[in-house]
């Protein structure tokens, strides 16, 4: 016997529940005009039940119907809201049968709930609500995915959010876990005495990064703009004027390409702190992450998703400078001394594509980025960068060929990159127009007129939230910690 199409019946669930919408209206039951107040969210109303103590505990919950159970003159239901699950007990003798035919007869799963009862334990010991009275408040017109792992289309999983995580709890609960981590992360700077502050996201130049701008056109003043591809020199700008302890966490833009760990929008946290360096951003970022890993996931010890190799964030984290982890990846003690085509030569040998075009950097930091970086499983500060990789540092004073930089790789990817603030007005104009290549930014005149009034010695900081969240929760993908990331546009 042949295998069976499975037929899509969703257009003639959407025409029945149409109806069942229409037959409550008749009753003068509109969902859509109705409401409720919940007393407590599921969890917090299954914490009040008392051993032993069935039905003395009053409770109103509300969320939306995800199973449905029904036997003879009484039904067993689930609603799921946002903080979680729990079970209603419908009896006809309790509503009484009209009230119960409504139930049974008119509400589907999706539908949207509001139930007031009292507690009570099942004979398997499940909490549960035995419910004295209920209002539909919203009928949902489309079915819900009954295996939505099991779709063709695995991007729906993205494209519609809002269904993933009906039916997806380890999507949810990774979802809420990245709103819990951006606000232990506010907590904890708040607390060290970081202002938080807004800056602007249309700028006329786009600074603090080489990256390719969105550009817009704003009307009324006649004047392109770019969506900033960084947070940075706004942020400067404030130390500038007095502010000491700055951070900002928000969209960055970049019209580039997308991957796992790449999105054309993203978050960023950037923090600057007057009177540090990157040293003190060291041991800003470190208790940072541990107290993220307390109060948000309850360990200090992750599975890394890609290895299964197990992430401690306490203790002590290795520090190695960039150039000692080069000639331990090549095994050339010496490979700083080495001409051009012969670092090309031996990138090639050690499976990187380089172009011969590039800068001598750029052969050396090719090797790092794919040969070096992703082994970096445990939390690792690559320290002391070429100076040629990032213009807005200082350059260290006993080697001026790096930098006083570090950036902390965990999970083989890259999580904060800090340094040292270069604050030296005629040394930042310096570095900016000796850039070559693809690192290439433009350099923003208000910036260094900035800088011309003196801005204080610093640290800074930058923390990519949506990289961090894939290496906290062990999700795949950018996707996955994203709400609503970019796709192309569905058929």
């Amino acid at each position: 016997m042949s295998e069976k199409t499975p037929v899509d019946n969703s257009h003639d669930q959407h025409a029945v529940r149409r109806q069942k919408l229409a037959e409550l209206r008749a009753m003068g039951d509109d969902p859509f005009r109705s409401n409720v107040t919940p007393t407590h969210f599921s969890t917090d109303a299954k914490a009040l039940y008392v051993e032993g103590e069935d039905e003395t505990v009053e409770v109103t919950v509300a969320g939306r119907l995800i199973t449905f159970r029904v036997q003879g003159g009484s039904s067993f239901v689930k609603i799921q809201d946002q903080a979680g699950i729990i079970q209603l007990y419908f009896r006809k003798d309790v509503l009484g049968e009209e009230r119960y035919l409504v139930f049974k007869k008119q509400c589907d799963l999706g539908d949207y709930i509001g139930v007031t009862g009292k507690l009570f334990k099942t004979k398997t010991g499940e909490i549960t609500v035995r419910v004295e009275s209920f209002t539909v408040v919203s009928k949902a017109l489309r079915p819900l995915p009954e295996k939505w792992h099991g779709l063709s289309d695995a991007e729906k999983v993205y494209r519609q959010r809002y269904l993933d995580m009906v039916v997806n709890q380890e999507s949810r609960e990774r979802l809420i876990t990245r709103s819990k981590i951006v606000s232990q992360i506010r907590r904890f700077l708040e607390e060290r005495s970081f202002l938080e502050v807004e800056t602007p996201v249309l700028q006329s130049v786009a600074g603090g990064a080489a990256a390719r701008p969105f550009e817009t056109h704003h009307n009324a003043l006649g004047v392109d703009f770019v969506l900033r591809i960084s947070l940075e020199l706004y942020l400067k700008r404030l130390l500038v004027g007095g502010i000491d302890r700055v951070f900002e966490i928000g969209r960055n833009f970049r019209n580039e390409g997308i991957s796992p760990r790449h999105n054309p929008e993203f978050t960023m946290l950037e923090v600057y702190q007057a009177y540090s360096d990157y040293r003190g951003m060291m041991t800003l970022v470190k208790d940072m992450l541990q107290s993220i890993c307390r109060e948000v996931l309850g360990t200090t010890r992750i599975k890394h998703a890609a290895s299964g190799e197990e992430i401690e964030f306490d203790g002590e984290w290795r520090e190695v400078t960039y150039k000692d982890l080069l000639r331990e990846a090549t095994g050339e003690p010496g490979w700083f001394e080495l001409s051009k085509e012969e670092k090309i030569t031996k990138a090639e040998a050690l499976g990187c594509k380089v172009n011969p075009a590039w800068e001598d950097y750029e052969v050396t930091n090719e090797i790092f980025s794919k040969k070096i970086e992703p082994t970096l499983i445990q939390p690792t500060f690559v320290t002391h960068l070429p100076k040629e990789l990032c213009p807005l540092a200082k350059l260290n004073q006993e080697d001026p060929s790096v930098l006083d930089v570090f950036e902390l790789t965990i999970g083989g990817m890259e999580i904060a990159p800090a340094y040292s603030e270069q604050n030296d007005p005629d040394v930042q104009r310096a570095m900016f127009e000796a850039q070559a290549g693809e690192e290439t930014q433009k350099v923003d005149n208000d910036f260094l007129l900035a800088l011309e009034h003196g801005m204080p010695p610093a640290g800074g900081m930058g923390i990519g939230i949506d990289r961090l969240c894939i290496l906290l929760t062990g999700a795949e993908s950018i996707r996955d910690v994203i709400l609503f990331p970019q796709l192309r546009p569905g058929s």
